[in-house]
């Protein structure tokens, strides 16, 4: 594969060159650079092109879109983010079929790789679930990757506890610690029997849902679990001030003092999204916990796009890296467009700072590729260099919107978008080429993944305070004016 520019591995960083090649063979990198004095059973010339790794993304979005239900419509307590004790009375239940949440993943996988997305971690919400993910749904959901080709970490979410809204508007918890502890043993048999799945691109994971929905018990049993396989375990953590304030209110600590306390930490563990820690502007209370999570090894997977969305921010990108913490990226939303991510990224970044300096191109973009690999302690991801693995993606830069390039990877922070990636090699495999994915209709895709959801939003007043209809559950923009025949 030959391009304008190859974004190459030398020496612990990435460099670019200008008119380079890469050349793979049996899923493995063999050369990048100039002058491959070697033979090879094909050539490809991409022209005004980036080639470069594939992204990790540690908070990928396995779902149709759920940004969107939040986006104009808070507080969330009102608006059935938050379980109603009600609801509970009555009987979660689950509100998509098995094939229904089947489609929902491989929708949502056929998504990440258009994006240039690689190695994924998928994450949904649990809003809608009985409780939490299934053993069955992740079976499909290895069965959906593999054929796709995409390298996917996969674990079903469990908790022990879920957040409630009371009739008073106070957010309390319900806890069913044997529920959730039994969810923990079909993850660890799912992953016992998955790792190492599909050649390798399927990998195991141990994904506790929340910290604030998670007993002490469960805690411990992933980390022992985690070790023991020495498989990675995702934990969202400070993430909300709700989420802070009930940890501290249960534990008497901030959520990384409890699980430092626990145990827990280590470098198997990522922390999406540390944007509520002591000291920051949401929190007025001294303390350690971005300490506490460099010092156990644990990475902190940055997800700008979902957390600007909603109001917040990491204090600040250049801040957290010259610490010494391990940044990683996750989209968390949909469509998960990681170029956007790390443009709004490098926004919030300068303006937490007051400073244009704080942060460059090239930092966000070893979060996105070296960042998520190191997380997952993958040296052979993340980076073209020989002996990595093939994931390899293709960046037009000659699309309408591209403009001047002075440096591909600038380009792509200032007016690239995550669709520009036109072609997507992941393990020596071809699973997207000219914008086509084998298999996949997208139109028909979408249309279907718009009437699933429009199912979902139906249901919407049963597990929101009051019951309320969906009318007034989803705002509208502006008045809406329809005719006789859609009235």
């Amino acid at each position: 594969m030959t391009a304008r520019w190859v974004v190459g591995h030398k020496d612990g960083r990435h460099r670019l060159y200008e008119n380079g090649e890469v050349v793979f063979e049996d899923g493995r990198i063999v050369f990048v650079g100039h002058g491959f004095a070697g033979e090879v059973a094909r050539r490809l010339d991409y022209g005004n092109a980036l080639i470069g790794p594939g992204f990790v993304d540690c908070d990928a979005l396995s779902d149709l879109d759920t940004t969107i239900l939040g986006y104009d419509n808070q507080p969330a307590w009102k608006k059935g983010r938050v379980w109603p004790r009600s609801y509970l009375a009555a009987g979660p239940y689950e509100m998509y079929t098995r094939d229904e949440l089947a489609f929902q993943k491989k929708h949502a996988f056929a998504s990440l790789i258009r994006n240039g997305i690689t190695t994924a971690l998928p994450i949904a919400s649990l809003f809608y679930r009985a409780w939490g993910e299934t053993v069955q749904e992740f079976e499909d959901a290895a069965e959906a990757a593999a054929a796709l080709g995409l390298r996917a970490y996969l674990g079903p979410a469990y908790r022990t506890g879920n957040q409630l809204v009371e009739t008073d508007g106070r957010i309390t918890t319900h806890y069913d610690e044997a529920r959730g502890l039994a969810e923990l043993d079909g993850a660890i048999d799912f992953a016992r029997r998955h790792e190492g799945q599909a050649g390798g691109l399927i990998r195991a994971m141990l994904a506790p849902d929340r910290i604030e929905t998670s007993t002490a018990e469960l805690l411990r049993r992933t980390a022992a679990v985690s070790r023991e396989l020495d498989i990675p375990v995702r934990l969202h953590c400070c993430q909300s001030r709700i989420e802070y304030d009930l940890v501290l209110a249960q534990h008497g600590m901030s959520p990384p003092e409890w699980l430092e306390s626990l145990g827990f930490l280590d470098e198997r563990c990522l922390l999406p999204h540390g944007t509520v820690v002591s000291g920051s502007r949401l929190i007025d209370r001294s303390g350690r916990d971005l300490e506490i999570i460099r010092d156990s090894g644990a990475s902190i997977v940055h997800c700008p796009l979902v957390s600007g969305r909603h109001g917040n921010a990491i204090d600040h990108f250049g801040r957290y890296r010259a610490m010494g913490l391990n940044i990683a990226m996750g989209t968390d939303t949909s469509p998960p467009d990681m170029v956007m991510n790390l443009q709004t990224g490098m926004i919030l970044a300068r303006t937490m700072a007051g400073n244009a300096a704080a942060v460059r191109s090239e930092d966000y973009y070893d979060a996105a590729t070296i960042g998520g690999a190191d997380a997952l302690q993958r040296p052979d991801l993340g980076r073209l260099q020989p002996d990595a693995r093939a994931d390899i993606t293709v960046f037009e830069l000659d699309r309408p919107h591209s403009g001047q390039v002075i440096d591909p990877i600038q380009t792509m922070m200032l007016t690239g978008h995550g669709r520009d990636f036109s072609t997507v090699v992941i393990d020596g495999r071809f699973v997207m080429a000219d914008r086509v994915i084998p298999g996949i209709d997208e139109a028909a895709d979408n249309a279907r993944a718009q009437a699933q959801f429009a199912g979902l939003m139906a249901r919407y007043p049963e597990r929101t305070l009051g019951h309320p209809p969906v009318s007034e559950i989803f705002s509208s923009s502006y008045p809406v004016e329809r005719s006789e025949a859609t009235a």
